[in-house]
This record gives structure tokens, C-alpha cells and sequence, in this order.
């Protein structure tokens, strides 16, 4: 899967999760702050991307650092890496 591929899954799970539109979803949006996403929206957005991705994102600290689209594309671009 090229970056491209994982940063369109992204935003497409996203857009439909949360019922945003994708042309809003911008690299350099801010989870919490532009979107209004809260803790149990970020529960169910990491479910999501588990499912859509067939990984587990385990290393919840790098979870914790995630705020922006951005960091989220950066993050599971290397657990899929990690996979490999």
C-alpha cells in the first residue's frame, strides 16, 4: 500500500465515521481543535482505522501524540511498515 493509498483509506474512513466532508480533510487539520473530535470520537476513529487497516494500534503513546490528519497518516504509515 503506497502513502497516497493509506492517506485516501484515512480520510475516506474518516469522512464516513464521522460524516465529514473529505475535502475538508487536510494534512495539517487538527483532530480535536478544526474537526471537534472528543476522547470517545478517538476510540471509535482508532476501531475504525483497525478494522479498515487489519492492524491493532497498540502503542498508545503514539496515540496520544496524534493531532493533526498528518500525524495520523505518519503513524499508521509506519505500523504498516512495522507489519511488513
Amino acid at each position: 500500500m503506497t502513502d497516497e493509498q493509506i492517506k485516501e483509506q484515512v480520510i475516506k474512513v474518516l469522512s464516513e465515521e464521522f460524516e465529514l466532508d473529505p475535502n475538508e480533510l487536510k494534512p495539517e487539520v487538527k483532530l480535536y481543535e478544526d474537526l471537534g473530535l472528543d476522547s470517545l470520537d478517538a476510540v471509535d476513529m482508532v476501531v475504525a482505522l483497525e478494522k479498515n487497516f487489519g492492524m491493532k494500534m497498540t502503542d498508545e503513546e503514539a496515540l496520544r501524540a496524534v493531532r493533526t490528519l498528518e500525524d495520523l497518516f505518519n503513524l499508521i504509515k509506519k505500523l504498516k511498515n512495522n507489519n511488513k
